[in-house]
C-alpha cells in the first residue's frame, strides 16, 4: 500500500491543508491498470492460459469479472511498477499495441492515484486467433 499526502478543499475558492495520510491499496493500482489495459485495441484478454481458465470459471461462479486477471503491481511510497500478461489479437501490430498500453495504463494510474509509473512490463502470453476454440470455450461444462 501507499500513502500520499491530502490537501482539503473547504468553502468557496478556499483551500485548508488537513493533516492525514492517504492510503491506496496495492489492489487498487491493479484494477486501474487491468481496465486501463482492457481498453486498448487489440488487447484480447489478460493472463496465461492457465489464468484465464480458472479466471474464467471463477468469473462465471461469481458473475463478475476480475479486473486484475493478468496484473501484478509493486507499489511504493511514490512510485508503482506494473507486470501485464496480455493476449493480443491475430493480426495486431504488439510494439505499437504494447506502447499503447504503456501510455493507456501510465495516464490512468498516475490521474487516479497521484503515483509515478517507473515501469510497465507487458508479456504477450498468446495469440487470439478468431474461430478456434479459447481457453472459456473449452470450460463450457459441456461434456465430450
Amino acid at each position: 500500500m501507499t500513502t500520499a499526502e491530502n490537501s482539503v478543499k473547504t468553502g468557496p475558492g478556499r483551500h485548508k491543508d488537513t493533516a492525514g495520510k492517504t492510503t491506496i491499496a496495492d489492489s487498487v493500482v491493479a484494477t486501474i491498470a487491468g481496465i486501463a489495459t482492457r481498453e486498448v485495441e487489440g488487447v484480447h484478454a489478460m493472463g496465461g492460459g492457465a489464468t484465464r481458465a480458472v479466471g474464467a470459471v471463477r468469473d462465471r461462479v461469481s458473475r463478475s469479472d476480475d479486473h486484475t486477471r493478468g496484473v501484478k503491481v509493486e507499489v511504493g511510497e511514490e512510485q508503482a511498477a506494473i507486470d501485464l500478461d496480455v493476449v493480443v489479437g491475430y493480426g495486431t501490430h504488439i510494439a505499437e499495441t504494447a506502447s499503447d498500453i504503456r501510455g493507456s495504463v501510465t495516464s490512468a494510474v498516475e490521474l487516479m492515484t497521484g503515483l509515478e509509473v517507473v515501469e510497465i512490463n507487458v508479456n504477450v502470453r498468446d495469440v487470439h486467433v478468431p474461430g478456434e476454440e479459447s481457453d472459456e470455450d473449452e470450460d463450457s461444462g459441456r461434456v465430450r
